[in-house]
Protein backbone atom coordinates (compact mmCIF):
# COMPACT_ATOMS: atom_id res chain seq x y z
CA UNK A 1 0.00 0.00 0.00
CA UNK A 2 1.34 3.43 -0.89
CA UNK A 3 1.96 6.17 1.62
CA UNK A 4 -0.88 8.61 2.30
CA UNK A 5 0.26 11.95 0.93
CA UNK A 6 -2.03 14.10 3.09
CA UNK A 7 -0.46 12.84 6.33
CA UNK A 8 2.94 14.01 7.56
CA UNK A 9 5.56 11.85 9.34
CA UNK A 10 3.83 12.55 12.69
CA UNK A 11 0.38 11.56 11.43
CA UNK A 12 -0.93 15.12 11.10
CA UNK A 13 -3.05 16.28 8.19
CA UNK A 14 -1.25 18.46 5.67
CA UNK A 15 -1.81 19.99 2.27
CA UNK A 16 0.48 18.33 -0.26
CA UNK A 17 3.15 20.57 -1.78
CA UNK A 18 2.65 20.31 -5.55
CA UNK A 19 5.07 23.08 -6.55
CA UNK A 20 7.60 20.62 -8.05
CA UNK A 21 4.99 18.76 -10.11
CA UNK A 22 4.74 19.37 -13.84
CA UNK A 23 1.83 21.40 -15.17
CA UNK A 24 -0.16 19.09 -17.47
CA UNK A 25 -3.67 18.78 -18.83
CA UNK A 26 -5.66 16.64 -16.43
CA UNK A 27 -9.16 15.24 -16.70
CA UNK A 28 -11.36 13.29 -14.33
CA UNK A 29 -14.72 11.60 -14.91
CA UNK A 30 -17.04 10.55 -12.08
CA UNK A 31 -20.50 8.99 -11.98
CA UNK A 32 -23.24 8.41 -9.45
CA UNK A 33 -26.78 7.09 -9.48
CA UNK A 34 -29.97 8.45 -7.98
CA UNK A 35 -32.52 5.72 -7.28
CA UNK A 36 -36.08 6.99 -7.31
CA UNK A 37 -39.63 5.94 -7.96
CA UNK A 38 -40.13 5.25 -11.70
CA UNK A 39 -42.89 7.87 -11.88
CA UNK A 40 -40.58 10.47 -10.29
CA UNK A 41 -37.91 9.67 -12.87
CA UNK A 42 -40.45 10.05 -15.66
CA UNK A 43 -41.49 13.44 -14.27
CA UNK A 44 -37.84 14.55 -13.96
CA UNK A 45 -37.12 13.62 -17.58
CA UNK A 46 -40.34 15.24 -18.85
CA UNK A 47 -39.84 18.42 -16.80
CA UNK A 48 -43.15 17.84 -15.01
CA UNK A 49 -42.30 18.84 -11.42
CA UNK A 50 -43.47 21.81 -9.33
CA UNK A 51 -39.99 23.34 -8.96
CA UNK A 52 -39.34 23.49 -12.71
CA UNK A 53 -36.50 22.12 -14.85
CA UNK A 54 -34.80 19.86 -12.32
CA UNK A 55 -31.92 18.82 -14.56
CA UNK A 56 -31.02 22.37 -15.62
CA UNK A 57 -30.78 23.45 -11.99
CA UNK A 58 -28.88 20.29 -10.99
CA UNK A 59 -26.41 20.77 -13.87
CA UNK A 60 -25.75 24.34 -12.77
CA UNK A 61 -25.32 23.24 -9.14
CA UNK A 62 -22.90 20.49 -10.19
CA UNK A 63 -20.75 22.94 -12.14
CA UNK A 64 -20.71 25.36 -9.23
CA UNK A 65 -19.79 22.53 -6.83
CA UNK A 66 -16.81 21.53 -8.99
CA UNK A 67 -15.60 25.13 -8.90
CA UNK A 68 -16.00 25.34 -5.10
CA UNK A 69 -14.44 22.00 -4.12
CA UNK A 70 -11.39 23.48 -2.40
CA UNK A 71 -13.70 25.57 -0.20
CA UNK A 72 -15.43 22.44 1.08
CA UNK A 73 -12.72 19.75 1.14
CA UNK A 74 -10.02 21.16 3.44
CA UNK A 75 -6.87 19.74 1.81
CA UNK A 76 -7.86 20.21 -1.85
CA UNK A 77 -5.94 22.73 -3.90
CA UNK A 78 -7.91 25.49 -5.61
CA UNK A 79 -7.81 24.74 -9.33
CA UNK A 80 -8.29 26.90 -12.43
CA UNK A 81 -10.91 24.61 -13.95
CA UNK A 82 -11.12 24.91 -17.72
CA UNK A 83 -14.18 22.73 -18.33
CA UNK A 84 -17.00 20.98 -16.47
CA UNK A 85 -19.42 18.79 -18.39
CA UNK A 86 -22.40 17.28 -16.58
CA UNK A 87 -24.88 14.82 -18.04
CA UNK A 88 -27.92 12.94 -16.78
CA UNK A 89 -29.35 9.75 -18.26
CA UNK A 90 -32.02 7.23 -17.38
CA UNK A 91 -30.39 3.98 -16.30
CA UNK A 92 -33.32 1.64 -16.14
CA UNK A 93 -36.58 1.94 -14.30
CA UNK A 94 -36.21 4.43 -11.47
CA UNK A 95 -32.48 5.13 -11.87
CA UNK A 96 -30.86 8.36 -13.00
CA UNK A 97 -27.14 8.37 -13.76
CA UNK A 98 -25.21 11.58 -13.13
CA UNK A 99 -21.84 11.96 -14.81
CA UNK A 100 -19.32 14.80 -14.58
CA UNK A 101 -16.10 15.37 -16.49
CA UNK A 102 -13.73 18.06 -15.21
CA UNK A 103 -10.65 19.34 -17.02
CA UNK A 104 -7.81 21.49 -15.74
CA UNK A 105 -4.28 22.39 -16.75
CA UNK A 106 -2.36 22.44 -13.49
CA UNK A 107 -0.05 20.54 -11.12
CA UNK A 108 -2.76 18.38 -9.54
CA UNK A 109 -5.80 16.53 -10.80
CA UNK A 110 -9.51 17.12 -10.81
CA UNK A 111 -10.80 13.89 -9.27
CA UNK A 112 -12.35 15.56 -6.23
CA UNK A 113 -13.98 18.21 -8.41
CA UNK A 114 -15.64 15.57 -10.59
CA UNK A 115 -16.81 13.61 -7.55
CA UNK A 116 -18.13 16.78 -5.91
CA UNK A 117 -20.03 17.71 -9.08
CA UNK A 118 -21.74 14.31 -9.17
CA UNK A 119 -22.65 14.38 -5.47
CA UNK A 120 -24.05 17.91 -5.51
CA UNK A 121 -25.85 17.33 -8.81
CA UNK A 122 -27.56 14.29 -7.30
CA UNK A 123 -28.39 16.09 -4.07
CA UNK A 124 -29.90 18.96 -6.07
CA UNK A 125 -32.18 16.54 -7.92
CA UNK A 126 -33.17 15.12 -4.54
CA UNK A 127 -33.89 18.58 -3.15
CA UNK A 128 -36.05 19.54 -6.10
CA UNK A 129 -38.01 16.26 -6.04
CA UNK A 130 -38.35 15.50 -2.34
CA UNK A 131 -41.89 16.88 -2.22
CA UNK A 132 -43.02 14.02 -4.48
CA UNK A 133 -40.55 11.26 -3.46
CA UNK A 134 -38.65 11.21 -0.15
CA UNK A 135 -37.43 7.65 -0.71
CA UNK A 136 -34.74 8.62 -3.25
CA UNK A 137 -31.15 7.63 -2.55
CA UNK A 138 -27.87 8.76 -4.05
CA UNK A 139 -25.55 5.79 -4.59
CA UNK A 140 -22.43 4.58 -6.35
CA UNK A 141 -20.59 7.91 -6.47
CA UNK A 142 -17.20 6.89 -7.86
CA UNK A 143 -14.29 7.92 -10.04
CA UNK A 144 -14.46 6.32 -13.50
CA UNK A 145 -11.36 7.73 -15.12
CA UNK A 146 -8.50 10.17 -14.63
CA UNK A 147 -5.73 11.20 -16.95
CA UNK A 148 -2.70 13.45 -16.81
CA UNK A 149 -0.05 13.86 -14.19
CA UNK A 150 2.64 11.68 -12.73
CA UNK A 151 0.40 8.74 -11.80
CA UNK A 152 -0.78 8.34 -15.39
CA UNK A 153 -4.08 7.14 -16.78
CA UNK A 154 -6.59 5.34 -14.56
CA UNK A 155 -9.77 3.65 -15.77
CA UNK A 156 -12.05 1.98 -13.24
CA UNK A 157 -12.85 -1.63 -13.99
CA UNK A 158 -16.65 -1.53 -13.71
CA UNK A 159 -18.28 -4.63 -12.30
Amino acid sequence: MSKLTHIDEKGRARMVDVSDKEVTRRRAVARGRLITDPDTLRRILEGDLPKGDVLAVARTAAILAAKQTSSLIPLCHPLPITSVEVSFSAAGEGALDIEAAVSVTDRTGAEMEALMAVAVGGLTVYDMCKAVDRSMKLTEVRLLEKSGGRSGHYVRAEK
